[in-house]
């Protein structure tokens, strides 16, 4: 199942956080992987619906 722009965002911000909070070095690295991975689709995302807004001619 794909998540919506707002899930991944949301999901990118809360790992962040969470990763922020994190009181172990692995806690933290663990989190912001999540949310570099998050990133990445976001920007997958974005990419994708740009290329359908402004076709290549």
């Amino acid at each position: 199942m794909e998540m919506d722009i707002n899930d991944l965002l949301y999901r990118q911000q809360m790992s962040l956080i969470r990763a922020w909070n994190s009181r172990s070095v692995e806690g933290k690295a663990a989190y912001e992987g999540l949310a570099r991975g998050y990133a990445d689709r976001v920007d997958a995302y974005r990419q994708e619906n740009q290329q359908l807004v402004n076709p290549v001619h």
